[in-house]
């Protein structure tokens, strides 16, 4: 195995690490709104030139559709620098251009012209619409049903916390055509245009983490039959195509995070002091100083392999499962120890740290929460082991 990054990556990661020490640090508590945690329109544009010139603006789009074609290893290392700043939201859009799932590149002629395109030209907005009040990280509990009608699927439910939802011009929707089927084999994706007669946004939520997604209703709703993306029954195979790749940038903002707050517990317990000595001498701040730096470490590897494994295509959804929780788990607990450290100071939003800190905690819940993601990594011991 090899532990040490290539030549050219480990440049590239140093070029993004320059930008974000001298361009996004000294102005991350300008950039981005307080209410909506978007960023301000006399910063988008710039941030948005400055990617195109480090070539990582439309990061996650193939070679074929216009992006860098970059690996995951690449996207991951991406993901980790920028997350060592709050200049940039932690969800939605930020500056490296449209985030398309895996599932719009399926798509095949008139629905790739409709829908992906203009995505990718920054003329249409998309939204995910899959979580619902009783169905958070168990989708096979999805209340939201597509009944087939001659040429025409009706979808009737609601979806919660859909980001940016307010702005899309349709959604990628999951929707359940076959209840006694669950998640494997019950649930199937469409494409909803948001001006279809019956859908209507409701309640804005406005989480702690500054963002604010909202509830999507859908009353007999019609949607055309060959809006169904894929097969019916489909959905859940098609979500895992991009599922791990998702844990996987979890996991590298994670290690952004836990390093920036590594090196500001560092500088201030070097600087503070506190009865005639500085905080740096003492065995407890030491020790968590080390703490996190041990785990710091250990988090990457785990990163890395999973990216590098699905570079591959090696199945490697254990090695995301894995990668997910570690990595929320620790640097929510780098976000905390850096605070501490910090004392009083850390409360403010003078600092960085508080949003580092709500952010990583929302992380541990959101896109699969570290007990699911326990349970499935206990299925696989059990199986394994023993």
């Amino acid at each position: 195995m090899e532990f040490a990054l290539p030549e050219e990556l480990r440049m590239f990661k140093d070029s993004l690490r320059r930008f974000v020490n001298n361009e996004l640090i000294p102005i991350e508590r300008q950039t981005v709104t307080a209410d909506a945690e978007e960023i301000k329109p006399e910063f988008l544009s710039k941030l948005q030139q400055r990617a195109k010139d480090l070539g990582i603006w439309m990061m996650e789009v193939p070679e074929e559709y216009g992006g860098p074609g970059l690996s995951l290893l690449q996207r991951t290392i991406v993901t980790e620098e920028l997350s060592r700043t709050i200049a940039l939201p932690a969800r939605g859009e930020g500056i490296t251009g449209p985030s398309v799932r895996h599932i719009l590149f399926t798509l095949k002629g008139d629905l790739r012209e409709k829908y992906l395109m203009p995505v990718l030209r920054g003329e249409k907005k998309v939204a995910f619409a899959q979580t619902e009040p009783d169905a958070g990280s168990d989708p096979g509990g999805m209340r939201t049903t597509a009944v087939k009608d001659g040429n025409h699927y009706v979808i009737n439910g609601t979806k919660r916390f859909i980001t940016g939802a307010n702005k899309a011009a349709f959604m990628q929707l999951m929707a359940a055509t076959d209840r006694a089927k669950g998640s494997h084999g019950g649930i199937s994706c469409f494409l909803v245009d948001m001006d279809t007669p019956g859908v209507t946004l409701g309640t804005s939520y406005q989480t702690m983490m500054g963002d604010r997604p909202w509830e999507v209703i859908l009353d007999d709703v019609r949607v055309p039959a060959e809006n169904l993306v894929g097969e019916e029954g489909g959905g859940f195979t098609l979500a895992q195509k991009w599922l791990g790749a998702g844990r996987v940038k979890h996991g590298a903002r994670a290690l952004g995070v836990a390093e920036r707050c590594l090196e500001m517990a560092t500088s201030y317990a070097k600087q503070r002091s506190t009865f005639g000595r500085p905080l740096a001498d003492r065995q407890a701040i030491q020790w968590k100083l080390a703490h996190m730096y041990i785990e710091l470490q250990a988090a990457r590897l785990l990163v890395y392999k999973a990216a590098t494994r699905l570079d591959a295509g090696e199945d490697a959804r254990e090695d995301c499962y894995v990668c997910k929780y570690y990595a929320d788990e620790m640097a929510f607990r780098a976000a905390d120890e850096c605070m501490q450290v910090h004392g009083g100071i850390a409360l403010t939003t003078d600092l960085p740290i508080e949003k580092f800190w709500r952010q990583q905690r929302s992380y541990r819940i959101t896109e699969g929460a570290s007990e699911v993601m326990l349970m499935v990594i206990a299925r696989h011991v059990l199986k394994t082991y023993g």
